[in-house]
């Protein structure tokens, strides 16, 4: 029987038990990282997403999984937190959707927990490729990012040791996300991508209209529409 690896370092996961987060997490343990599972409990429609994240924590073996909670919908903004209906159709511009500086917010958060546990890297699931066009999930914002958390660590003012922030699918297309996620063993039916929450994916909004196009490129059916919950 063969020694089991030895981790290359640990890494904390952006979970938010969505497609692209879920493929993160099992790349990053497939890189050889210990996971540890960040997800938020940030105001939003529906609890089905971070139940999908704990059920992923647990398939992907992370560490721990800690849910913090960032009430930001208490000045509303975004539909997803209540502000207004979820679009069904596609839209010109940055969608109502969009959570203002969530990705920010996230990070920050992130940075914080990596520093404390002695991680090396910090994995978000962003494209910027198939995606709503939101501003949070582009190259110059992490880039941005990634210089503001250095400045901003004890480690790395000290030491000169950087916690990377890593979006390995920054300029794949979300259906090179299926692919590969079904390579590294990702079962996708634990996963959860509609806005609206429910029982069953809505089929409308902008997530399930990327995820449905996704998995038709990348010529495989969906599994979550098979396994819905009756």
């Amino acid at each position: 029987m063969s020694a089991a690896r030895t981790p290359i370092g640990r890494a904390v996961v952006l979970l938010s038990g969505g497609l692209d987060s879920t493929t993160a997490a099992y790349l990053a343990r497939a890189e050889g990282y210990e996971l540890y599972a960040l997800s938020f409990d940030y105001g939003q429609r529906h609890r089905r997403e971070l139940e999908s994240a704990a059920t992923v924590a647990r398939a992907v073996g992370a560490v721990e999984h800690r849910v913090v909670t960032i009430d930001l919908a208490q000045w509303g903004g975004s539909s997803l937190t209540g502000a207004g209906p979820i679009p069904t159709e596609p839209t010109t511009g940055i969608p109502s959707t969009w959570v203002p500086a969530r990705n920010l917010i996230f990070l920050a958060v992130a940075s914080a927990y990596a520093e404390v546990i002695g991680a090396s890297a910090i994995f978000i699931g962003v494209s910027q490729v198939d995606y709503s066009g939101y501003p949070d999930c582009r190259g110059e914002f992490l880039e941005a990012y990634q210089r503001a958390a250095d400045l901003a660590s004890k480690q790395f003012v000290e030491e000169g040791k950087r916690i990377l922030v890593l979006a390995p699918f920054l300029y794949l297309p979300k259906a090179g996300i299926v692919r590969l996620g079904l390579a590294l063993g990702v079962d996708y039916s634990l996963t959860w991508s509609c806005y609206q929450g429910g029982d069953r994916p809505c089929g409308a909004c902008d997530s399930c209209r990327l995820r449905a196009r996704a998995f038709a490129e990348a010529g495989v059916p969906d599994p979550l529409l098979s396994s819905a919950r009756p």
